[in-house]
This record gives C-alpha cells, sequence and structure tokens, in this order.
C-alpha cells in the first residue's frame, strides 16, 4: 500500500490537470465537457456515476456505502491513514480496517488502495506530508493535490448552498451537510485559503477562469493595487488575475475641452478593458482605493439577464451620484474604442456627465450589484464586501487621520509578514513620495492603526506632499480627532469586540 505522494510522483504527468468530482448540482454540467483531458478525482459517493481516475472518501462508511462501485470505477482509491467514522477521526488505521473491509482488501491486493496523513487525525504514519482537512472533504482533496504536485484543478459539484445534485437524491437524508455545517459555502475560505499559500490555479469547471480583475491606478497608486490584489486573492475560492490598467500600452487621449477632462488620473481608463480582453468574455473593473473583504467569486458569477453591464446600486439617501467604480463588464457586447470616445466628447455628441456618471455609451446597465459591494468610507464586519476610501486627503497611505485606516495598514502588514510583498517595495514608494514615511515605521513596528502612533513619528510627514494636485487640505477639529483616537484606543484594548453600549456611545460620540 503507497503513500499518495511517493505514488504521485512515480504515476502521474505532472502537466496535466485534474478534475475534483463533488456531489453539487454542478455534477450535472459533466455531460458538457471533456472529461478525458483530466485525471478525475472523485469524493465520496460521486464514484458511483462515472469511471475516475482516484475516487478520494474520508470517512470509512462511504466505502461500506459505494461497495462494488469503488472496485468498478476507481483506478486508485485514497482514504487517511486514520479514516473518519461518522465524520470524526476513527481508532483505526487504513492497514488495520484493510484485513477485515472486503473492498479494501481487494484495492491493496491489486496495488489500487493509496493513504495520507491528515491534519485531524490522532496517530500518523511515517513522514508523510501531513494533509489540512477541515470543514468538508473537497478542502482535502484540493490540499492533497496542491501538496503533491498538480498545478492545475477545475471542479464540478464542488458548490455552495445547502443542496445535493439530482444523481445523489438518494443521500439528501443520511449525509447532506451531516457535519452539522449550515452550508457548504464554509468551504470557500478555506479553498480560498489553499490558493493563496500554494498558488494553485483552481476553478469550477463550468466558471469562466481566471477572474479578471482591472484596477484603475497610476503608478503613484502601487501600493494601494499591491494591497488590493493581496484582499482580492486572500479571499478568493478560485483564481484571480489582476491587471493594473496604467500598465496597458493603449493611450489615452485628453478630450480638448478642459471641462471634459478626466477628473482623475485613471476616470478613462475603464474604457480600455474590452479591448484588452479582445472584446472577450467578462471583467471586473474596481478603482485602485479600495479593500475587499468578501470572495470576489460572487461578483464574478452574477448574471448578466441581457445586461451589458452590472453597477452597484446607489441609495437615495447617500446623496451620491451614481458610482461605476466597482462594474462587470460584458466584454463581449461592449464595442468601446478610447480614441471614439473622445472624439465624441470633443464633438459634443456625448458630456462628461453622460459618459462616467451615466455609462450613455452602454446600450444596458443594471444596478445589480448590492451597495455593501461599494461602501464609501464605511466599514461593517458582517456586511462589507468592498470598501471604497474615496476621500483623497484621508487615503491610509497618504494621511493617518483616518478612521478605517487600520483596516488597510493592517492588511499592509499582513502582506508584508507573508511574504506576498515585500517591505523593500514599501521602502522604495516611501522614497519616490507616493506613500507617507510613517508608514513604514508602523509596518516596521506592528501598529496598524496611526491614530496611536507617537507624536514623534506623526512629525516624519511633516514635508510629505501625497501626489495629488488637487488634494484638498486636510482640517480636522482636535474634538474629533481626539474622540477617534480613543476609539482606536478601546479597539486594540478590546480585539474588535466591543458591546453594544460601546457601539452606541461611539455612534453618539461622532454626530
Amino acid at each position: 500500500m503507497q503513500d499518495f505522494f511517493t505514488w504521485f510522483k512515480t504515476e502521474i504527468d505532472k502537466t496535466r490537470g485534474w478534475l475534483i468530482l463533488g456531489k453539487g448540482p454542478s455534477f450535472t454540467k459533466r455531460m458538457q465537457f471533456d472529461l478525458t483531458k483530466y485525471y478525475t478525482f472523485s469524493l465520496n459517493h460521486a464514484v458511483r456515476e462515472l469511471p475516475v481516475t482516484v475516487a478520494h472518501m474520508i470517512d470509512y462508511d462511504v466505502v461500506d456505502a459505494c461497495g462494488e462501485a469503488i472496485a468498478k470505477n476507481a483506478k486508485y482509491l485514497v482514504l487517511p491513514w486514520i479514516p473518519h467514522f461518522h465524520n470524526r477521526p476513527g481508532r483505526h488505521s487504513l492497514e488495520e480496517l484493510s484485513q477485515t473491509q472486503p473492498i479494501l482488501r481487494r484495492m491493496k491486493a491489486e496495488g489500487r488502495l493509496l493513504w495520507y496523513n491528515h491534519s485531524r487525525a490522532w496517530r500518523r504514519n511515517g513522514n508523510s506530508p501531513v494533509v489540512r482537512v477541515k470543514f468538508f472533504s473537497a478542502v482535502a482533496a484540493l490540499n492533497l493535490l496542491a501538496q503533491a504536485g498538480a498545478r492545475t484543478v477545475r471542479s464540478l459539484g464542488v458548490d455552495g448552498g445547502s443542496a445535493y445534485g439530482n444523481e445523489f437524491s438518494d443521500l439528501k437524508d443520511q449525509t447532506l451537510l451531516s457535519n452539522r455545517r449550515s452550508s457548504f459555502d464554509r468551504q470557500f475560505e478555506e479553498i480560498a485559503r489553499t490558493l493563496r499559500v500554494t498558488g494553485i490555479d483552481y476553478a469550477p469547471l463550468d466558471l469562466a477562469s481566471p477572474v479578471r480583475v482591472f484596477v484603475g491606478a497610476t503608478e503613484a497608486e502601487m501600493l494601494p493595487v499591491k494591497v488590493l490584489e493581496y484582499s482580492i486573492r486572500k479571499r478568493a475560492s478560485l483564481s484571480v488575475e489582476i491587471f493594473p490598467l496604467h500598465q496597458s500600452r493603449i493611450r489615452v487621449p485628453l478630450p480638448k475641452d478642459l471641462k471634459n477632462q478626466p477628473r482623475t488620473p485613471f476616470s478613462f481608463q475603464r474604457f480600455l478593458i474590452p479591448a484588452l480582453t479582445g472584446h472577450q468574455g467578462r471583467a471586473i473593473y474596481l478603482d485602485s482605493d479600495m479593500q475587499v473583504f468578501k470572495d470576489i467569486r460572487a461578483l464574478w458569477t452574477m448574471p448578466f439577464k441581457g445586461a451589458d453591464l452590472l453597477a452597484v446600486q446607489t441609495a437615495p439617501a447617500s446623496g451620491r451620484r451614481p458610482q461605476f467604480s466597482v462594474m462587470v463588464l460584458n466584454c463581449d457586447t461592449l464595442d468601446w474604442d478610447i480614441d471614439a470616445i473622445v472624439g465624441s466628447l470633443d464633438e459634443d455628441r456625448i458630456s462628461y456627465e453622460q459618459l462616467v456618471y451615466q455609462m450613455a455609451l452602454v446600450k444596458t446597465v443594471r444596478a445589480d450589484i448590492g451597495a455593501e459591494w461599494n461602501a464609501l468610507d464605511h466599514f461593517s464586519a458582517r456586511e462589507t464586501a468592498i470598501l471604497h476610501f474615496t476621500n483623497m486627503s484621508t487615503q491610509p497611505w497618504v494621511a493617518k487621520e483616518n478612521p478605517l485606516g487600520y483596516l488597510w495598514v493592517g492588511e499592509l502588514i499582513e502582506a508584508i509578514e507573508g511574504g506576498a510583498l515585500s517591505k523593500e517595495f514599501l521602502k522604495q514608494e516611501v522614497a519616490k513620495g507616493h506613500v507617507r514615511p510613517s508608514l513604514l515605521y508602523q509596518v516596521e513596528h506592528r501598529i496598524d492603526d496611526s491614530l496611536l502612533l507617537p507624536q514623534k513619528v506623526a512629525q516624519l510627514d511633516a514635508e510629505f506632499v501625497p501626489p495629488y494636485r488637487s488634494l484638498p487640505t486636510y482640517r480636522k477639529s482636535r474634538s474629533v480627532l481626539a474622540g477617534r483616537r480613543l476609539r482606536a484606543l478601546f479597539r486594540r484594548c478590546q480585539g474588535d469586540r466591543t458591546d453594544r453600549f460601546q457601539r452606541i456611545f461611539y455612534d453618539w460620540f461622532y454626530r
């Protein structure tokens, strides 16, 4: 009986991709794809439905339930060295169980039984790598393949929600969410962790991948771009590509009339996206002054319903214009050409207001994206999907007074400590004058909240001029700034766990 890693090294073509097959509703779509391009890796009862390269089971109970289907459909069977019984690690090893269980004994005798150590087991075998197992078997499967050396993995039937595909309706009352989780959505945070740690290319087979995110920026915003990228990848449960639009080779001409010229250096960059995609597929546009707090999958998979562009809903009470700083674009139907667009402005066939604030060039716009995907200078731990730092004078990379700056700086510190971003790059951005000098001190001393910086450190920014010509002068009364420092101290002491009284106090204090 071989361990999975030894078998993988000797038997597997590293250039060939893998397909994980689970019991979720998208399993039904398998007939739409050519599965012969992949090594197939079934989860639990999925082996009943088709031949696979490897059948994977964590629970010993599934071996009994699937019986002859395993021997018939699986070239190989893999289980943890200590299999689970009723969702908990058992008392016996796979070696011991194979002495009495007929299917295991048969697979072992034929050289088709594989094993691996997993993180929840109380006993491990030899020095074989330990595979992280958490929540659902899809997590174990992806971790196992990634650690073994697979570089490309797709899936069908690894879905969110709380339902099985029709093929497994007979199991609904027996195994569905038997681990007492409320939904299969919980697996996505672990999948995101695996992607971030291993760099494996993973996506559901029925979704376009990778997620293409285009970011409006200039060279002065590259640190915010990189923190934005980290915040996306940290939570994304499928592979993502990030492209700063200022790095495209497409020249953006300026309109002749001053009133039609862009309000920010990247106002017109979003109109380059369809051309950069070859006018194919979907794309996401974000501004660089953002931070993502939820899985970008939710934005990527929103249906167009006949629209050419999806935008964020604008609350009437907000007093803000419609926001097109977060968009999902249907590049198949958008024929944007930046020279033609600027020509329309020059010839007064369209106004700047119509172009930027109404997206008048788009035939069908649907404001189907929830407001939580563009929270303007507001954050709720439960609700906010994207925090948008819209006030340039208080953005955390140029100013210390932002009351939500600890969220952004905390992620910057995490990105540097985790190796996703180098401290050397931060030093270069400070030297170029793109970000405030005190930010380097914060990172080196792990102080996420700049409102808690010593006065001598705050003075490091005395000569700093943010790289925005139109940067408004930032003034706050002493009482408001003192209140914000008090809030920062409360947050640090309480670890963000404030009770209802404290929240009411804060709300009253800042009015």
